[in-house]
């Protein structure tokens, strides 16, 4: 525990309170931000307190009427029915339009992919940040989008050659010529106010559907800058690299706008648990709101400092200048309304960690939004590293149930911008359509907030984890390999979009879809994300830079815009599906696929937890039961978690089971971490933090509240970092 002092009645640790007095607070004084969050507390903990009291009433009445169910065939109609009856579900609002403004075009109007990455770790949050613009070639010639690897450590010709091939078919399909090929050009030059492409000694100009922007020269390299869907494609001319050297025309390589925005992550890919990590997690935000956050580290030997990149000047053909971001416009999502902190006491209780997280990350973005008042003339450099051009502060606010907690969150916010002296409605929202009371109630949700509301995502690892909690006493779920085919699944993710086109979200923020979770599969995710765009979302998760990059091409190859305007008048899905839980409905499971998902979900589950409560890492790509990477967080856990609970409950599985399962899955993650230095085996004497936090997920799991993973982790890593 921290040092602590007293700020009008709070109990604050001495690092926290220092870092708001001494660097996040602008044009605010420390006393107004002090006596404000105390009476914000004061009036608006209680409220939380019911909101969450609320959840716990609504589960057991839930739980009350499962158990009445329970060997009868499942009565969705009176599901239905008795959700109304007991306040869970709300009538639908009256049609009503989304009306935020001053939203970024980022956000409002450009599709593209999204970045989610933790804040907490400096490198992650400066790479994702400078993920705006990312290199094609380097994509393909470095995954497996494109089949087989490089040969040796030196450039690989051969795989480059068909890295540029792949390259000319994308830029005949998206940015074509108006005749002939971009593998027959020999030149690419600047023609008065078009870009032309010389083929077979022919000049030929780009189609239609091609807007040329201008050029950025510096040196011998020459970057000719195009547009289409939206979204910049930069050719890069450069004779004196062994790539362009090759080219005919000297292209040396195609750069793509990828993440045009990037979630900087408080929540769910952070292991942040006490003062201490809120005021690391705090100071990279303010770092890169101020635009000042570096980091250095060693990397082939070498020692490099990664800061934020500048923006591009390109000159229009007219001969003006013309701006474009060099960064991801970047979004905060703060915890949602569950967790308490002891980084700030009142009365000597906790203070809910979502409510120091907004007045925090708010403040603290005032940085940014106070350099579009100084004048062009007097800006520095750092005063030219802007995040919102509109003048918005961008939170993504998760884990809510239901249009109470959403109105809530708002309440919230409107609070922060008075005690911060900010116009009503800066801080915009983003509602994570990920829990069940949500899902079935989303267009009340977002009527709550119609006048803040920038964003709706679906996130089916979370939703999956609500509906197998929320159904715990109803019976045993299916495994989770069927939960992806269940027919829920299906309905919630086609009624976010038409939530989203009902609301006329589109040109005020994003409809959003879930997280690619296997970042070595990228030929896989090119086959298999095209789907977002396609289902009418403008934006999707992506785990890295280079998947954001080869993600960037399907906005080329769907125009969203125009699919939204398709979808907009289609049958909407019925409530009932949607509330349809995946019970296995006497199905009997034979002992061998009982067995396999046993250690696929302990396995899974200590892959993670070991290095969440013993290392302090909220996410990271850890090795399954095959040995394949694939990026685990809290909600994947919860799925886990949440499965075993259930079938603990309902007989398919045993407490000894579940022992000797976690006893050989840990002696499996000990042997896929035997090259980290840092890593503290489970085995042999399986009494360690992280594999007891484990045990206590599945074992307590159906008494979690929500079947929610962060308070055991949280209790396991506080115990691991005392004791070290």
């Amino acid at each position: 525990m921290s040092e602590t002092v007293q700020r009008h009645g709070l109990t604050v640790a001495e690092p926290l309170a220092r870092l708001i007095e001494d660097e996040v607070l602008t044009g605010v004084s420390a006393d107004a931000f002090w006596s404000g969050y105390a009476a914000l507390l004061a009036d608006l903990m209680p409220k939380n307190r019911a909101l969450l009291a609320e959840r716990d009433r609504l589960q057991a009445e839930i739980d009350r009427f499962n158990e009445a169910q329970k060997g009868q065939p499942y009565d969705v109609a009176a599901e239905v029915a008795f959700l109304k009856e007991i306040g869970y579900l709300k009538d639908e609002p009256a049609p009503f339009e989304v009306t935020t403004k001053n939203v970024d075009p980022e956000i409002a109007s450009i599709a593209g992919p999204q970045l989610v990455v933790p804040v907490m770790n400096a490198r992650f949050a400066l790479n994702a940040a400078n993920a705006r613009w990312g290199s094609l070639y380097d994509a393909l010639y470095g995954t497996d989008a494109i089949p087989g690897a490089a040969a040796g450590s030196r450039y690989d010709a051969e795989r480059g050659e068909k890295v540029v091939a792949w390259a000319a078919d994308f830029l005949d399909a998206h940015l074509p010529l108006a005749a002939g090929s971009h593998k027959e050009v020999t030149a690419y030059r600047p023609d008065r106010r078009e870009l032309l492409a010389d083929v077979g000694g022919t000049p030929m100009p780009f189609a239609d559907t091609v807007t040329y922007v201008g050029q950025i020269r510096k040196g011998e390299t020459v970057r000719y800058v195009l547009k289409h869907n939206g979204l910049h494609v930069i050719l890069v001319i450069d004779a004196s690299t062994e790539v362009g050297a090759a080219h005919p025309a000297g292209l040396a390589d195609v750069v793509l706008e990828s993440a045009m925005t990037a979630i900087q992550d408080c929540e769910d890919s952070v292991a942040a648990v006490d003062a201490e990590d809120k005021v690391l997690v705090y100071r990279n935000w303010l770092g890169l709101m101020k635009g000042d956050l570096a980091e250095t580290f060693q990397k082939g030997g070498e020692t490099m400092t990664r800061r934020l990149n500048p923006d591009l000047e390109v000159e229009a053909p007219t001969g003006e200048v013309v701006t474009l971001p060099g960064r991801s416009l970047l979004l905060v999502r703060n915890v949602g309304h569950l967790m308490t902190t002891d980084a700030v006491m009142l009365n000597g209780e906790e203070t809910p960690e979502g409510m120091l997280d907004a007045i925090v990350t708010v403040a603290a973005a005032m940085h940014d939004l106070k350099k579009r008042d100084v004048k062009p003339k007097k800006r520095t450099d750092l005063d030219k590293i802007t995040n919102s051009r509109a003048g918005s502060v961008y939170v993504v606010k998760p884990k809510m149930h239901g249009p109470d907690e959403v109105a809530f969150a708002g309440e919230l916010y409107g609070r922060v911008e008075t005690i911060l002296g900010l116009p009503k409605n800066t801080v915009k929202l983003g509602v994570m359509d990920e829990e069940r009371r949500t899902s079935a109630n989303l267009l009340a949700c977002m009527e709550a907030v119609k006048e803040r509301l920038v964003f709706i995502n679906t996130g089916f690892l979370d939703r999956t984890g609500d509906e197998i909690h929320t159904a715990m006493k109803a019976g045993p779920v299916v495994p989770k390999d069927e939960m992806k085919s269940a027919a829920w699944l299906a309905v919630y993710e086609d009624m976010n979009v038409d939530a989203g086109l009902a609301a006329g979200l589109p040109g005020h923020g994003q409809i959003g879809k879930g997280m690619w979770a296997k970042p070595d599969k990228m030929a896989e995710m090119l086959d298999a994300k095209i789907g977002h765009p396609s289902a009418g979302a403008n934006t999707a998760w992506v785990p890295s830079p280079t998947a954001a990059t080869l993600h960037a091409t399907h906005y080329h190859a769907v125009d969203v815009a125009a699919r939204q305007a398709e979808l907009k008048g289609r049958a909407k899905g019925a409530k009932e599906t949607l509330l349809t839980p995946p019970l296995l409905a006497g199905r009997n499971l034979d002992p061998e696929t009982v067995a396999r998902a046993l250690d696929d979900s302990c396995q899974s589950m200590l892959g993670y937890v070991v290095r969440w409560v013993d290392q302090g890492i909220g996410c990271s790509k850890v090795p399954d039961i095959n040995d394949v990477g694939l990026m685990e967080d809290r909600a994947t856990l919860r799925i886990s978690a949440q499965l075993l609970a259930n079938w603990l409950m309902h007989g398919l599985i045993t407490e000894a089971e579940i022992d000797a399962s976690l006893k050989r899955m840990a002696e499996k993650v000990d042997a896929q971490n035997a090259g980290d230095p840092a890593y503290k085996p489970m085995a042999p004497g399986f009494d360690g933090y992280a594999f007891r936090a484990t045990r206590a997920l599945i074992m307590e799991g159906a008494a979690q509240p929500s079947g929610y993973t962060e308070p055991l982790l949280h209790r396991f890593r506080r115990e691991a970092k005392a004791a070290a």
